[in-house]
């Protein structure tokens, strides 16, 4: 007896449960497999950005503006924003990113320009298009600003 999966089994599973080869992340971007210029994962994305909300919510936001992060947290998100568009803007990393050796860059591997790097903050204080990502690793916010979070 021939025994298909069910339809349920193939979407809770997702797509590779359905045996698509979707290929590594960075792939359709002609991004080399490991190494400087690869995509970078999930957990130096998150550790990268858990150091910069520390680092603006307590750090700035309470050690040098003095205001209690559990009040307000529309100053450390504003500080957070802040942080991203020097730091990102200038640099193409923050200091989350500096310490976990990842950088953004545009598809084509150069340097974002500002106004892309503006786009791409403010998305990501929205939280939603960081949260949805696709199989190159990339949230919306990166897609929205074709820009792609590699190592450095």
């Amino acid at each position: 007896m021939n025994r298909q999966p069910r339809w349920t089994q193939t979407w809770l599973g997702g797509v590779r449960a359905a045996g698509a080869d979707l290929g590594r992340p960075g792939e359709r971007l002609g991004l080399p497999a490991s190494g400087p210029g690869s995509v970078s994962g999930f957990g130096r994305r998150i550790g990268a950005v858990l150091v910069d909300w520390i680092v603006c919510t307590w750090a700035i936001g309470r050690g040098i503006l003095g205001v209690d992060p559990a009040r307000s947290a529309w100053v450390g998100l504003l500080v957070f924003a802040l942080e991203y568009l020097l730091l990102a803007g200038t640099t193409g990393m923050t200091l989350g990113m500096l310490l976990f050796r990842i950088k953004i860059t545009t598809v084509d591997g150069k340097r974002a320009p500002f106004p892309v790097i503006v786009l791409r903050t403010l998305l990501l204080c929205l939280a939603v298009p960081a949260l949805i990502w696709d199989r190159d690793n990339r949230g919306l916010h990166d897609r929205a600003s074709r820009t792609v979070v590699v190592h450095s």
